[in-house]
């Protein structure tokens, strides 16, 4: 039975959620594939387009958004049980696990309830405001949190990342089937890594196949957003709290990444 206290998060994060034009959750079958960097260039190009994007790192076990972003020695605000996001620019809101160590090395022990609790917390008690996007990225997998955000935010579209490799082409069948379970909107699939251009001569050469993202999308019958090759630049600018989409202007990645985003928000 659904207690008193379960009923009043429901109805925070019911309030919250009417302020949101657009719900997104960004998730993937396994890890590696760079998710976080599709979810953070996703919000950033959102963002200098002049939409108000609140990003959501529900990784809480491993979140890596804030060092992305260049803000992992920053705090979140708070005021009694309120939640203030931290402002990346005048359009872009981050709320992450991260922002609330006293230091990156520590690690978080919880179990399912404990997760559940925080990413409701995080949904409810967070001052948002009003948001265009609401883009949350999950961590990889079929389990508690993305299963968790996608009961929690009715009404969800879903972008699905992977690589072109065998193994991560099966594992996200898998996520498109959860996807598909939980009636999210799926907007379709990304193959990241897809060749790698070097940075000297601009040759592409393809180190883990190519073509196994869309392959799987039209199998499945769900729309293809595109590829985009790897780049030794787009690891630099994400360990240097750069994101590419700003820094590597004019280069494959990030045009393929852009023309990305204009699928995802026509």
């Amino acid at each position: 039975m659904r207690n008193e206290s379960t009923a009043v998060e429901d109805k925070k994060i019911a309030h919250m959620l009417t302020k949101v034009k657009n719900r997104l959750l960004v998730f993937s079958g396994k890890g590696g594939v760079g998710k976080s960097t599709v979810a953070v260039n996703l919000a950033l190009a959102l963002s200098r387009e002049g939409r108000k994007v609140g990003l959501l790192d529900a990784d809480i076990h491993g979140p890596d958004l804030a060092k992305m972003l260049g803000v992992e020695d920053r705090q979140l605000e708070h005021s009694g049980a309120q939640l203030f996001p931290l402002e990346i620019n005048e359009n872009l809101k981050l709320v992450s696990m991260a922002l609330l160590m006293s230091s990156p090395g520590v690690p978080i022990i919880w179990r399912g309830p404990m997760k559940m609790k925080v990413i409701q917390q995080f949904l409810g008690d967070v001052q948002w405001g009003e948001l265009d996007w609401l883009i949350c990225d999950s961590p990889p997998g079929t389990g508690d949190e993305p299963l968790s955000i996608a009961q929690l935010i009715p009404a969800a579209a879903a972008v699905i990342v992977t690589t072109p490799q065998d193994v991560s082409i099966l594992d996200s069948r898998k996520a498109v089937s959860f996807a598909q379970k939980l009636n999210l909107n799926i907007l379709g699939i990304i193959e990241n890594m897809s060749g790698f251009v070097c940075p000297h001569c601009g040759e592409k050469t393809e180190l883990f196949k190519k073509g196994g993202g869309e392959q799987v999308a039209r199998e499945l019958g769900i729309p293809f957003l595109g590829g985009i090759p790897m780049d030794p630049r787009i690891v630099e600018s994400g360990d240097n709290g750069r994101p590419f989409i700003g820094e590597q202007a004019g280069s494959e990645a990030s045009e393929a990444f852009t023309a990305i985003v204009e699928r995802i928000r026509s």
